[in-house]
């Protein structure tokens, strides 16, 4: 029994008979998907601005010239995970409206050793989004990306990482997507409820802060978004789970009251029934139809 990694035919299964030589093919699981119709993955390794090597992931929309698109920055969560090559729905949903998908190992990532997980060490809002922007500017040199279309978006950390974008280089995006995205540090770690607070000494105390130490508790501050809402510019849509207990939805709530108190544009889905990731159909319906909306809206990409 063989089965194959595959940017645009996930999880074809094969059978191989030793004794006659015979190979045929058993199953597809997305027999819906045609691979003719998704949009290759080009795995890419670029040079952060410090020397350290990201490995990213280009994925360009099929059918169009490759040059001056809008394109979507999708930041994975964690930090501590990593984007691989491979079918990722997300990413050919993004491809099939018509943008360009830059994915960026960042440092923190796991899976290429410890000195690149290590290196995002105090590096929160810092080196780690130096990182997104180095990548991102690759993408405008080559070509790929139109500089005036670029949203930035992801989910747990990458809503963070966004919500980053929007407020601390917010010449750099016309639009930002936070799922679950936390946006206040110190709320994040004191959150942590006390039997499980060993267990994120060598995550969140470790990467992020100790806020029960003042000075750290002052830098933790100045590198959530909560503390420089004030400077965002772009149209934000954000997208939270009322259930969610590993980012609770204040995270989303203060930033969507700061910025409706001063009349930015923002917009918020917040669905009761769902928690830190959307599980059920109909609610991840709402969200990625909610989700092409506003890209088109502000990227011009189809909806």
């Amino acid at each position: 029994m063989v089965d194959f990694t595959h940017d645009r035919d996930p999880g074809v299964t094969w059978f191989h008979d030793h004794l006659t030589g015979e190979t045929r093919r058993l199953f597809r699981p997305f027999p819906h998907l045609d691979p003719d119709q998704l949009a290759p993955v080009a795995p890419i390794t670029l040079t952060a601005r410090d020397g350290l090597s990201l490995p990213c992931h280009l994925t360009l929309p099929v059918g169009v010239e490759p040059r001056g698109l809008p394109t979507v920055l999708l930041v994975h969560g964690g930090p501590w995970y990593r984007d691989s090559w491979g079918y990722d729905p997300e990413v050919q949903f993004l491809a099939n409206r018509g943008y360009a998908v830059l994915q960026v190992d960042f440092r923190g990532s796991t899976g290429y050793g410890k000195a690149h997980t290590q290196a995002a060490i105090g590096q929160f809002a810092g080196r780690m989004h130096d990182d997104l922007i180095d990548a991102l500017d690759w993408a405008v040199d080559q070509g790929h990306t139109d500089p005036d279309r670029v949203a930035v978006y992801g989910c747990s950390y990458g809503g963070y990482a966004a919500l980053v974008g929007a407020a601390f280089t917010p010449d750099r995006f016309a639009a930002a997507v936070s799922y679950t995205g936390m946006s206040d540090l110190v709320d994040l770690v004191r959150s942590v409820v006390p039997f499980a607070r060993r267990s994120v000494e060598n995550s969140y105390l470790r990467y992020i802060g100790d806020p029960d130490d003042p000075r750290q508790e002052a830098e933790m501050l100045a590198r959530s978004p909560i503390s420089r809402v004030d400077d965002i510019t772009a149209p934000v849509l954000l997208v939270h789970g009322a259930n969610d207990v590993r980012v609770h939805r204040r995270h989303s709530d203060r930033v969507v009251d700061a910025l409706r108190a001063r009349g930015a544009e923002v917009e918020y889905l917040l669905n009761e029934s769902e928690g830190h990731w959307f599980v059920n159909t109909d609610s991840n319906v709402e969200l990625y139809g909610t989700l092409a909306r506003f890209l088109a809206r502000h990227l011009g990409g189809r909806s």
